[in-house]
């Protein structure tokens, strides 16, 4: 589905209070709403750099980028808008999403660590059909942040968590801008 219709069916989930995914636990439903205010302020606030606009002009490329993602992700809701907004900087690429508990079997061929971590990117040659390269389920940095945290306490708490949502906030969504320009070189 487009950016668009991914936008309006997590406006729908919130709506009628429910979530995607096969969970429809309330933990979800909140987190899906929760999201949904994020991605808003993502779509409203962030800014990208005339320097990045021309970098993303140049790529010559014609591909596609298909993001695996669910309503509820929390890394989602921040990486999604700025994948939208470099996308749209491009007419050779096009942005696709699906739904993660929807496509099992695209899912476990683009695992994180043996795990279904999403939002995932699959940068796909339109020409070919290859994948060139994939990105997720977070940006470089927080992935760095979560990795270290994992290795010393074995699980993510709910203050790590609540730390991580801060580092998004703060980062403004440069991290990932950087990371997916680096997908274009």
């Amino acid at each position: 589905m487009s950016y668009q219709a991914y936008r309006d069916l997590v406006r729908t989930m919130v709506d009628t209070e429910s979530t995607t995914g096969h969970d429809k636990s309330q933990a979800l439903i909140n987190y899906t709403k929760l999201n949904d205010r994020r991605m808003k302020r993502w779509d409203k606030t962030l800014r990208i750099s005339e320097e990045v606009k021309d970098k993303v002009s140049n790529f010559k490329g014609q591909v596609t980028w298909l993001v695996i993602t669910e309503s509820w992700c929390g890394d989602a809701a921040h990486v999604i808008p700025v994948i939208h907004k470099i996308a749209e900087l491009s007419e050779h690429i096009e942005l696709k999403l699906v739904l993660r508990d929807d496509n099992d079997e695209l899912m476990s061929q683009f695992l994180t660590n043996g795990g279904r971590a999403i939002a995932k990117l699959i940068m796909i040659d339109d020409e070919t059909g290859d994948v060139l390269n994939t990105y997720g389920p977070r940006p470089s940095e927080a992935t760095k942040m979560v990795n270290a945290y994992k290795a010393e306490h074995d699980s993510l708490s709910a203050e790590f968590k609540e730390a991580l949502q801060l580092w998004y906030n703060r980062d403004k969504g440069q991290n990932t801008i950087n990371d997916l320009l680096d997908l274009l070189s």
